[in-house]
C-alpha cells in the first residue's frame, strides 16, 4: 500500500505519522503519479504547527512540491503514462503516490533527477517572482541576498547573477558562503564576522543595496533598511527569524519600498505569470544555468529528521525526501 506522512495533531514534526492509505479510483481528467521525491519547505513546518496562513483541515499531508512518474491517466489531455513530472500542490506531497490534474504538472527538466525536480519550483519560482515581478531588478544593480545558504537564498543568488546584478551573499557559516560563491555571488558576508549593514556599505562605497532579498525577517529586516540605496526595494520573502518592524522614517528618507513576495498566490491570482516563470526557469535549467543544491536526501520515513534540518538551519540549499 502507498504511504503518506499525516498530520493529525498540530505541532512539531515529531507529531506527524507515517501511515498506509488506500489508492482511490481516478475520476475523468485525473492522473496518478508515483512520487519519487518530495521537497521540504519551511511553510510545510509552519503548516504542520498551525502557524501558516493556510490551515488545512485535519488530517492532512504536508508538502507542496514533488516529482515522479505518471502511472495512470483517466481521460486527461496532454499527459501520458511514463511522463516524468513535477507536481505542484498546496499540501499533500510527503507521500509515495498522489492524484493530480494536468494543470498541477510540469515536466522535470531533462538535466535534473527526481530530487532536483522536487526541490526546484518553490525556491527558484519564489526567487524569480521576487526579483523580476516584484523587485524589477536591473543589470548593474546591487542585490543583497540574506540567508544565502538556504534553498531560496541560493536560488536568488543564481537568478540575480543571470539578470546581471552584483550579488552580495550573506549567511551564517563559511560553508554556506562557499556554496553561494560557487553559485555566482560576487561578495560574501559572514553574519558573525561584522554587522552586515557595515559590510554592505563598505562593499558599495557607502551607497547601499538597490534590492534586498530577505527570507529571514526580524533584526535582519530592520537592519537592512540601514544599508540601502536611494529607491531601494526590500523584498519580504519570509520571516524565519521573526517578524521585523518597518521604520517608515528610514523608508521615506531613502525613497524605498517594502514589497511582499507570495509566488504561489501570485500565480493563483494570475495564472499567466506561472507560465512565463516556468518557461524561463525551465530554459535556464536545460542550459545548466540553475540547479537546486541538495545537501540532504533522506527516505520518506525520516521526514521528522528532514524537517529538523531546516528548523535547526543545518541544510545548505534544499532537503529532499526520497520515496520508493
Amino acid at each position: 500500500m502507498p504511504k503518506a506522512v499525516v498530520c493529525r495533531e498540530l505541532g512539531p514534526p515529531e507529531r506527524l505519522q507515517l501511515e498506509n492509505f488506500a489508492s482511490v479510483p481516478l475520476k475523468p481528467g485525473e492522473v496518478r503519479v508515483a512520487i519519487r521525491a518530495a521537497g521540504i519547505n519551511f511553510p510545510d513546518i509552519l503548516m504542520a504547527a498551525g502557524e501558516y496562513q493556510l490551515k488545512p483541515p485535519l488530517p492532512f499531508t504536508p508538502g507542496s512540491e514533488a516529482a515522479g512518474d505518471v502511472v495512470e491517466v483517466n481521460d486527461a489531455a496532454g499527459v501520458a503514462v511514463g511522463d516524468k513530472v513535477i507536481v505542484k500542490m498546496r499540501f499533500g506531497a510527503y507521500c509515495d503516490e498522489t492524484v493530480a490534474v494536468p494543470s498541477q504538472l510540469v515536466p522535470v527538466p531533462s538535466t535534473f533527477d527526481y530530487a532536483e525536480g522536487a526541490t526546484f519550483l518553490a525556491a527558484h519560482g519564489t526567487a524569480y517572482h521576487a526579483l523580476i515581478d516584484r523587485g524589477r531588478i536591473q543589470p548593474g544593480e546591487v542585490l543583497l541576498v540574506h540567508g544565502a545558504g538556504g534553498g531560496v537564498g541560493l536560488a536568488a543568488v543564481e537568478i540575480g547573477k543571470l539578470l546581471g546584478a552584483t550579488v552580495i551573499a550573506a549567511a551564517s557559516s563559511e560553508e554556506k558562503l562557499a556554496i553561494a560563491k560557487a553559485r555566482g555571488a560576487d561578495h560574501l558576508v559572514l553574519y558573525a564576522r561584522e554587522p552586515f549593514r557595515d559590510a554592505v556599505k563598505r562593499l558599495t562605497d557607502g551607497r547601499g543595496a538597490d534590492v534586498v532579498f530577505d527570507p529571514v525577517g526580524g533584526e535582519v529586516f530592520e537592519n537592512s533598511m540601514r544599508c540601502i540605496n536611494w529607491g531601494a526595494r526590500i523584498l519580504v520573502v519570509g520571516f524565519t527569524g521573526g517578524i521585523g518592524l518597518a521604520r517608515t522614517n528610514l523608508l521615506m528618507i531613502k525613497g524605498a519600498s517594502v514589497l511582499g513576495v507570495r509566488a504561489g498566490e501570485a500565480v493563483r491570482k494570475n495564472p499567466a505569470l506561472g507560465e512565463v516563470r516556468f518557461k524561463a526557469l525551465s530554459e535556464w535549467a536545460e542550459a545548466g544555468r540553475v540547479r537546486p543544491n541538495i545537501s540532504h536526501r533522506l527516505p520518506l520515513e525520516d521526514y521528522a529528521k528532514a524537517m529538523r534540518l531546516l528548523i535547526e538551519r543545518k541544510a545548505i540549499g534544499r532537503v529532499a525526501l526520497i520515496t520508493g
